[in-house]
């Protein structure tokens, strides 16, 4: 029943997403992807249920299926990192799977009792591919998850040097994805084909409710993110927007970079630009009049730290300052963090204590400072 449900579930979220208005292409790779699994799970389900002797057409579809999900887990990955695909990229992925089916190709021609007589003898004549793809099918599967997971690292980087709070940017629907992924893999490695496809159902499950009641993935909720785009709430790749700049080179001279870490200081001391929780690098360039990978070398050359460093060390010397202020210590800490721009008591705690070396609440009593609220 868990089966059956699993492919319901799947092929119903693969609808919505091919009916999605605005749908974009990690949409339609997600799509593809639910219906494999769908299909994976009914083979599956014909064969532990013998309703494959009623079915025996489907026998021999879901030999190389396994090795179809690490790809597909690769390209939704890279899509929504912001990646573009080659097409020759997609054919090298898929070719050990079609290599697979062309190899059983005289296996798809047989009659409907040749096949259920293989499938009853543990796959006579055909033991020497089988062996083969069994030991092709884990490091498959470890390969493109490293691989997923290496591309979640550089992408992580690139948005700290992009906005100024990269937790606003949801990272962790992709890293619990590819984490469900390795448990099944490891079932693959460890259990038997009753957990590994009892927790492929769970997996659906998964993508359906989070996709549905946390993310809005099924749906065309929008949000804008820190450079002003319009984006799908889940990650989905940030794009610069198109700047009138003075300086198109992301290599700069000595003189220039300090004329403009010049203006970007006096910016900072003048008009206090940190205090906008929603400053980003794209838009401090913009008022800067000046390309985003210049003010991004900038800050690493100069400051020797990245945006989101920066940033947030600017705040963080703004809050001891005003924290210092008799009149302000009838707010709460997180009053104080709100108001020098940050946007959550998160975010506030663990960049003062990597600042500081001490929490909040530990440089308070250290300071001998008695606020009058309580966060």
């Amino acid at each position: 029943m868990l089966h059956i449900t699993g492919i319901v579930i799947s092929i119903f979220l693969s609808i919505i997403l091919f009916t999605k208005r605005g749908k974009s292409r990690a949409d339609l790779t997600l799509a593809f992807w639910l219906l494999l699994m769908a299909a994976h799970l009914f083979c599956y389900y014909l064969l532990a249920s013998d309703k494959f002797l009623e079915f025996p057409y489907f026998l021999g579809l879901e030999i190389a299926m396994p090795l179809l999900h690490g790809p597909f887990l690769f390209f939704y990955t890279t899509l929504l990192t912001g990646k573009t695909i080659r097409r020759l990229s997609w054919y090298f992925h898929f070719l050990p799977s079609i290599l697979i089916y062309l190899a059983l190709s005289k296996f798809f021609l047989l009659s409907a009792a040749e096949k259920i007589f293989i499938y009853e003898n543990n796959g006579i004549g055909y033991l020497g591919l089988l062996k083969i793809i069994h030991f092709a099918i884990l490091p498959s599967g470890i390969a493109y998850i490293i691989m997923s997971l290496h591309l979640i690292e550089k992408y992580s980087q690139n948005i700290s040097n992009l906005v100024s709070h990269p937790e606003k940017i949801n990272l962790n629907w992709l890293r619990n994805l590819i984490m469900g992924m390795c448990i099944i893999w490891l079932s693959i490695l460890l259990g038997n084909d009753i957990s590994t496809f009892t927790l492929v159902d769970l997996f659906i499950l998964f993508i359906g409710y989070f996709g549905i009641k946390q993310l809005g993935l099924f749906t065309n909720k929008v949000i804008a993110l820190p450079n002003g785009n319009l984006e799908m709430e889940l990650v989905g790749a940030i794009r610069d927007e198109p700047l009138r700049v003075k300086y198109q080179k992301s290599t700069i001279g000595d003189l220039l970079l300090s004329e403009i870490h010049l203006q970007v200081r006096q910016l900072m001391q003048q008009e206090k630009l940190f205090k906008d929780p929603e400053l980003s690098l794209n838009k401090l360039a913009h008022q800067l009049n000046i390309h985003p990978n210049a003010l991004s070398q900038v800050i690493n050359t100069v400051e020797n730290k990245n945006f989101y460093d920066y940033i947030n060390e600017l705040r963080i010397e703004e809050f001891k300052g005003i924290l210092m202020r008799p009149e302000n210590h009838r707010f709460t800490l997180l009053a104080l963090a709100y108001e020098v721009g940050f946007n959550s008591k998160t975010s506030f705690n663990r960049n003062f204590k990597k600042k500081i070396g001490l929490s909040p609440t530990a440089y308070l009593k250290q300071q001998k400072i008695q606020l009058q609220a309580t966060i």
